[in-house]
């Protein structure tokens, strides 16, 4: 594991196990959802616990689940697919949920479609939950670095190797900086809420007070309120 990888395992757990349980009281998650998870990790799904939950995790590269994994869930799948084109009917499932996604998908066009096939596969009945973090944060979560996000990407191009954390750990060449520079378009507030019509807007906050990250979320039919 690489020294920037390390940090993250010891830094994401905290947040990411207590975003997994507000999920799971919110929509009331059972073992009678089928629940799909754009872009999914099983690490998420190994926090709850929760051995009968029936997740199928799309992605482009689907990974080998580990042997102890495949075996504690056996409703847990992998499908190749593009997030961006789901190879299923519309309403196929109760759960749409995708953490930190999003904002990998290189446009606003892209991230239109993203959110279309989600809300398309949920259907009009079907619950979601789709988090991306908050571009006002102060840290950038994949440059490891304070206010760099904020600066014009011709600046961000220079300084990210040099002033970054990102930078010192994985010495990135100038073609690799400029494929994160393209792939990543973190959002804000407005943006989730325009992308996903009629569901509500959580925001998990730093401190108590500064947004690290948006969370849209839409309770599946049937589903009491929390």
């Amino acid at each position: 594991m690489s020294a920037y990888h390390a940090i993250f395992a010891r830094i994401s757990p905290f947040f990411r196990r207590r975003r997994m349980q507000a999920c799971a009281e919110t929509l009331g998650l059972n073992a009678s959802h089928r629940i799909l998870d754009l872009g999914g990790n099983s690490w998420n799904w190994e926090m709850l616990g929760n051995t009968e939950l029936d997740v199928t995790m799309i992605d482009l590269q689907p990974y080998q689940l580990r042997e102890e994994v495949a075996r504690r869930f056996p409703k847990l799948k992998q499908v190749q697919a593009n997030a961006l084109a789901l190879p299923f009917d519309d309403g196929s499932f109760d759960i749409v949920f995708s953490n930190s996604v999003i904002e990998h998908l290189h446009t606003w066009e892209n991230q239109e479609r993203f959110a279309r096939e989600a809300l398309r596969v949920a259907g009009p009945h079907g619950g979601l939950w789709i988090q991306t973090p908050a571009r006002c944060f102060l840290a950038e979560p994949h440059f490891l670095t304070l206010g760099l996000h904020w600066l014009p990407k011709s600046w961000q191009r220079r300084l990210l190797r040099r002033g970054s954390l990102w930078g010192w750990l994985t010495r990135p060449s100038p073609e690799r900086i400029q494929a994160w520079l393209d792939e990543i378009r973190l959002l804000n507030a407005a943006e989730m809420r325009r992308l996903f019509p009629g569901c509500e807007l959580r925001t998990e906050r730093f401190l108590g007070f500064w947004p690290k990250s948006y969370i849209v979320f839409r309770r599946p039919a049937g589903s009491a309120d929390r």
